[in-house]
């Protein structure tokens, strides 16, 4: 008995680091993430956010061409820390972007694409998480900040 209370700690420390190695380490399927944000059978569920027309979050509408609003997007969300692209460029029109928390580095993906509409483009956007049931409200926070740097 006394053994196992001198080892109980140790156990501990093994089972923290290695779900802090998986977590970091844990390959990445990009056909898995890099996904098109308008997809109808897309929710965005528990940790997510979708950022279309009945989504969400509603996406203003940008006096530019889509492309131009792409780039301007991944801009902003390649300026943002422990952020780069999974897969996608603004000449496919589609952009996933993985987003690691600070001390654990759990993903958080992002999928933007913009879309004609009227003279102008929106965005489309899917942000999710990979593990878990909640971010406590990481994705949408992360979207509505970019969202407002487009903007301002």
């Amino acid at each position: 008995m006394k053994s196992f209370l001198y080892l109980a700690p140790l156990l501990l420390v093994f089972a923290v680091v290695g779900v802090s190695a998986y977590v970091r380490l844990a390959p990445t399927d990009p056909a898995r993430w890099h996904v098109d944000p308008a997809d109808p059978a897309l929710s965005s569920g528990r940790g997510g956010v979708l950022v279309r027309p009945g989504g969400d979050l509603e996406s203003p509408v940008f006096a530019e061409a889509p492309a131009a609003l792409l780039a301007r997007f991944a801009e902003i969300a390649d300026a943002t820390p422990r952020t780069r692209v999974l897969a996608g460029s603004v000449a496919e029109g589609r952009i996933t972007f993985v987003t690691r928390s600070l001390l654990w580095g759990f993903p958080d993906y992002t999928t933007v694409e913009a879309v004609p509409e009227g003279d102008g483009a929106r965005l489309v956007i899917y942000a999710r998480l990979r593990f878990g049931d909640s971010d406590l409200g990481v994705n949408r926070a992360r979207v509505e900040g970019w969202l407002a740097a487009l903007a301002g």
